[in-house]
């Protein structure tokens, strides 16, 4: 991997590099130097997460930019643990609070495309392009094949987009809550305007699944956008989610 100039000037000759870190998507390599801890992301999602941080600076609260290189984006270390290990009753408040403060920015200035067209446009080439594991499926998508659920996707596809600036990938793991200030939100490289309920769906099957319905409740309150849940279109954006 070609690491940006300013990054090697920063790292010391015993520095230790690891992907395993808390949250760790395969993609990101931990960097401990010295008393400074950083994190490298490479490639096409690197590049996509880059413009997106960028985009979203001074709007809502994320990790610092040390450097970019083309396509190597090196940041810095929030230094908080993410909402995976909270209380129950925790993680779902701060996560609907987060959730909403970013689901208000005005989409009409965000440049960033994550309407059904586009996905489902990604999510076709996914599917041809054989990248797509059936064994990563959730327990009741087994023994579905990613063309059957793209095509079932194309069939029930909503008519109408209730949209938002959307996070894409938006989970417990990728919310960081620091001692003190406002949670902090990180990998973005899928955040664009899309549907709310593309992350109302990731969060309600992982706050289901991993810290039960009070969890689902806190979050419904503190987010408090939508005075009722379309319980069909969670179901959807669950499913495309199998394929992205």
């Amino acid at each position: 991997m070609q690491l940006p100039e300013q990054l090697r000037q920063l790292i010391e000759q015993d520095a230790s590099w690891s992907t395993d870190h808390e949250g760790a998507s395969g993609t990101a390599l931990r960097v401990i130097s010295g008393s400074k801890v950083f994190y490298v992301k490479h490639g096409p999602l690197a590049r996509a997460e880059h413009l997106r941080l960028r985009w979203l600076h001074g709007r809502v609260p994320i990790p610092e930019v040390v450097a970019f290189e083309d396509p190597a984006l090196v940041l810095a270390d929030v230094g908080a643990p993410s909402l995976e290990a909270a209380a129950p009753a925790d993680v779902g408040a701060v996560l609907g609070r987060t959730l909403r403060m970013l689901h208000e920015l005005p989409i009409t200035e965000c440049p960033f495309d994550g309407r059904l067209p586009a996905v489902l446009e990604r999510a076709g080439a996914n599917v041809r392009d054989g990248l797509v594991d059936p064994d990563d499926f959730d327990t009741d998508h087994v023994g579905l094949t990613p063309e059957a659920i793209y095509e079932r996707l194309l069939v029930t596809r909503p008519r109408v987009e209730d949209l938002v600036v959307a996070h894409g990938d938006y989970t417990p793991s990728n919310v960081l809550l620091p001692a003190s200030g406002e949670p902090v939100v990180i990998d973005v490289p899928a955040l664009g305007v899309a549907d709310r309920y593309r992350d109302l769906a990731i969060v309600h099957r992982d706050l289901s699944e991993d810290h039960g319905p009070a969890a689902w409740e806190g979050f419904l309150s503190a987010y408090g956008l939508v005075d009722h849940i379309e319980e069909e279109r969670l179901y959807y954006y669950r499913l495309l989610d199998e394929l992205l």
